[in-house]
């Protein structure tokens, strides 16, 4: 009866005391409430400190903590996911600059792979490398982009300090050779198709699906599919930052800083 609140337990003697005849029913009766009241209690207090662990155990995923540059050796960077801003998190832009090159800058949208191919046919003459700094998007829009870069004969480039990351490994690996800066970052992870419009695709055979088409993609691009197989092992909140000596040797880049993968590799695909 002390767990019951005062103005409770005072209406409830006042009303033992008017019908004494049930008095010990009521009295049995009282201490079947406050048992139960008591093991409320005692389960709160074991679910609140069991709550409080469950919390303690959970990391703390930053969002601007993404490595800043391809590691020189030991373990690959497996890092938090920061949000893209800036030019980064706008929708893909093109710029055709000096020495042939064509920046991509920005997210990849659906719809990134219609502008890309509809830039390529205004300029192509001039293109000869896809420079590449992006967080990724849309996969099936990557794909694409990565097939017309072949197709085409581009050279793709992550440059010193910049970042491509998600699917846009994909785009770079379309590449016949494939540069990447001494300080770039390239990345993978859990990807996700968009549909058109732009709403999330889901379900286990459309992520099988995906994984097959991918999968196929980079070996047809002559690529190592550890690189895949990295990807899909990453949580999509966290980036899998390959090496130097990494990226040469599944043939994702021909060339890190300036060191070349052997030419028969950079052919391959």
């Amino acid at each position: 009866m002390a767990l019951l609140p005062p103005d409770l337990r005072a209406r409830f003697n006042a009303w033992l005391s008017d019908r004494p005849d049930d008095a010990i029913l009521r009295k049995l009766f009282a201490v079947m409430i406050a048992g139960t009241v008591t093991v409320l209690a005692l389960d709160y207090l074991e679910l609140s400190g069991l709550r409080e662990q469950v919390a303690a155990s959970i990391p703390d995923f930053s969002t601007d903590a993404v490595p800043a540059a391809l590691p020189d050796d030991g373990q690959p960077t497996i890092g938090p996911l920061r949000q893209p801003d800036g030019q980064l998190a706008a929708k893909m832009t093109f710029d055709l600059v000096g020495d042939g090159q064509l920046r991509a800058t920005g997210t990849i949208h659906p719809g990134t792979a219609k502008m890309f191919a509809d830039e390529v046919n205004k300029r192509g003459g001039y293109i000869k490398t896809i420079v590449l700094h992006s967080p990724g998007g849309s996969v099936t829009d990557a794909l694409e982009m990565g097939r017309l870069i072949r197709k085409k004969n581009f050279t793709t480039q992550v440059e010193a300090g910049r970042y491509c990351a998600s699917s846009c490994p994909l785009v770079f690996a379309g590449g016949v050779e494939r540069r990447a800066g001494d300080k770039a970052t390239i990345g993978v992870h859990q990807v996700s198709a968009l549909a058109p419009g732009g709403a999330m695709a889901g379900g286990m055979a459309e992520a099988q699906r995906i994984s097959a088409v991918c999968q196929k993609y980079l070996r047809d691009m002559g690529i190592d599919l550890q690189v895949w197989t990295h990807a899909m092992v990453t949580p999509k909140e966290k980036l899998y930052a390959f090496k130097k000596d990494e990226l040469l040797t599944l043939k994702l880049a021909t060339d890190v800083g300036g060191k070349v993968v052997a030419e028969s590799a950079k052919k391959k695909g």
